[in-house]
């Protein structure tokens, strides 16, 4: 089996405890956090019991995303590589021609999102009636009220004495409602307090919302970025915020619902072969994808609840990795900062002065994966497809110390202020201690739209023009 040749050296928890288990034919309800090798934890034993001189369906595995579908199929076809098994990926938004042709010949593993797999299943092409393992990775989500009907329709196509599999990082009602009903006595692993957030440092930053492209800027110019993921909570900002980064010269795809598949699939290739050092997208890459060479992650918009803030944060701190994560917050998340704090257990620091790169960059040079060929664009701004051969923005040598603040380019007043206090009663006071602020000042009241300080109506952190007086209509830069 190829695990020794995909660097596996010894189990994570979740493959000791889950692997022994599955291997004995018991159906399993497993909790842990992504980037604990969840995937592994069930295509190894999956690996183990499918007899490759079947010419049979003997294991389905079931994904919310197109792109997670992409993923854990290539980790069982690199984990299998010697095995002679035959692993198929079939997802919506592609011909359903070809899936029909490639069942025609013998396959014995199938990974797919629920509703391709059904329409499949239910015009007698993939024939799951001698299928003994039924796997949901990211169950939480495939149990929602959008993929439960559909996933009942699936389970009749399975034989009753079927072994079943859940992993997810977390466990909502839907999921013990299933349980109960579909799975024989599960043997229940729950690893969520070994692994709380461990290997990630979180920073929170108050400003402004106008501001916040001044103070992603900022970071951009001060951090040490092997990749990032910047996150925003609609489609419509992703592809602002992506256009204002190429802007101002750095490398940068997107990546959201809306787009064409074969677009997304291209972006997720070329972004995890490194391509391009930044990612802005929505929540569709928050689901189990594992991209090694992420060690920032960026909230540029603060997610509404812990699950999600936990399925974001899970981009930077892969098992056995270092990551860091910084929320840009204002006024109106306050209190979802808090109640996320308490709902994880954990603290999210103001963000200092400067930051230590130990806290999220390799020493050694060797245990980051490769290439990452460009930082920052030269010529006309792109995104979604850049140029490969681009100048590098070198990162910080051991002698440097971090840029001095301003020095970013356009940056504005978009320096971290950094004293460390943390606004009481879970609102910003007067001088935005502890985090970003746009002007050194953060307003103890909501910031009203995208306006710049060119006045125009997008995401203002790239423009030089001067800030509208009161009573002044607003001047928008030639530059802008």
């Amino acid at each position: 089996m190829g695990i020794f040749e995909a660097g596996f050296e010894k189990p994570s928890p979740i493959q000791e405890e889950s692997i022994p288990v599955a291997l004995a034919g018991r159906d399993i309800l497993a909790r842990a956090k992504n980037g604990t090798g969840k995937t592994a934890a069930f295509v190894i034993p999956a690996l183990e019991k499918i007899n490759p001189k079947v010419s049979k369906i003997q294991c389905l595995i079931l994904v919310p995303t197109r792109e997670l579908a992409m993923q854990t199929s290539q980790v069982c076809k690199t984990l299998g590589k010697h095995l002679g098994i035959n692993v198929m990926v079939t997802t919506g938004g592609t011909g359903l021609r070809d899936d029909i042709i490639r069942l025609q010949e013998p396959v014995h593993i199938v990974v797919g999102t629920p509703g391709r797999i059904l329409d499949l299943a239910s015009k007698g092409v993939a024939d799951l009636s001698e299928c003994p393992m039924f796997i949901m990775d990211e169950a939480d989500k495939l149990l929602s009220s959008e993929f439960t009907p559909v996933i009942e329709q699936l389970l009749i196509y399975h034989p009753k004495d079927r072994q079943v599999m859940l992993f997810s990082a977390t466990f909502p009602v839907s999921v013990k409602q299933f349980s109960d009903k579909n799975m024989n006595q599960p043997y229940e692993i729950n690893l969520m307090d070994e692994l709380t957030l461990r290997g990630i440092t979180q920073y929170y930053a108050f400003v402004e919302e106008k501001q916040k492209v001044h103070c992603l800027n900022t970071l951009f110019s001060k951090l040490q970025i092997n990749q990032s993921i910047i996150f925003c909570n609609s489609t419509n900002r992703v592809e602002l915020l992506a256009k204002k980064i190429t802007e101002l010269g750095y490398s940068c795809f997107y990546s959201h619902a809306k787009m064409a598949q074969q677009a997304r699939n291209r972006v997720f290739h070329d972004f995890r072969n490194g391509v391009s050092r930044n990612l802005v997208c929505s929540d569709l890459l928050t689901r189990g994808i594992d991209i090694q060479a992420v060690n920032v992650v960026i909230n540029f918009d603060f997610p509404k609840n812990a699950e999600t803030y936990l399925h974001r944060i899970g981009r930077s701190g892969r098992y056995g990795h270092l990551g860091l994560a910084i929320n840009l917050i204002n006024w109106d998340d306050r209190f979802n900062l808090y109640n996320i704090e308490r709902d994880l257990g954990t603290e999210i620091q103001p963000i200092p002065q400067t930051i230590d790169k130990s806290l999220y960059v390799y020493e050694n040079p060797e245990a980051i994966p490769r290439p990452i060929s460009n930082f920052r664009t030269s010529g006309q701004p792109q995104h979604q497809q850049l140029q490969q051969q681009q100048p590098q923005n070198p990162p910080l040598q051991q002698s440097q110390s971090p840029a001095p603040q301003g020095t970013a380019p356009n940056a504005g007043r978009g320096d971290w202020q950094g004293q460390g206090n943390r606004p009481a009663n879970g609102g910003p006071s007067g001088q935005g201690r502890g985090g970003y602020s746009g002007r050194g000042q953060t307003r103890g009241g909501r910031s009203r739209g995208f306006q710049g300080q060119g006045g125009r109506q997008n995401f203002g952190g790239g423009q030089r023009g001067g800030r509208p007086q009161q009573g002044q209509p607003p001047v928008t830069s030639p530059n802008a």
